[in-house]
């Protein structure tokens, strides 16, 4: 069974970094090879929406908002999904979420909150 956990989360000030991790578990290394690989978010009262993905050929795509800020990357040997977030806005709150296409598997979610 495929399992995608997240870490990294946490309380930062505006204008702080984090980085998230996501792995993967009970997933092939050529299936995960091949996944487009996701992170979203969900804020309090709004929709979950993508943030940034990146696809088995390393090509990557970003919500407007976050471009210049955030960076997705992808280790797969370590099955792991990585979201680089620097200058980070108080409008970056929210759960944020793995999310593996190619199984339509999400993961438990992980608190991200800047404050101002």
């Amino acid at each position: 069974q495929v399992r995608l956990v997240e870490s990294g989360g946490g309380l930062v000030q505006a204008g702080g970094s984090l980085r998230l991790s996501c792995k993967a578990s009970g997933m092939i290394l050529s299936v995960f090879n091949s996944d487009t690989m996701g992170w979203y978010r969900q804020a309090p009262g709004n929709e979950r929406e993508l943030v940034a993905n990146t696809t088995f050929r390393a090509a990557t795509n970003y919500l407007d908002s976050v471009k210049g800020r955030f960076t997705i990357s992808r280790d797969n040997t370590r099955r792991t999904v990585y979201l680089q977030m620097n200058n980070l806005k108080p409008e970056d709150t929210g759960v944020y979420y793995c999310y593996s296409k190619a199984r339509n598997v999400w993961g438990q979610g992980t608190q991200v909150t800047v404050s101002s």
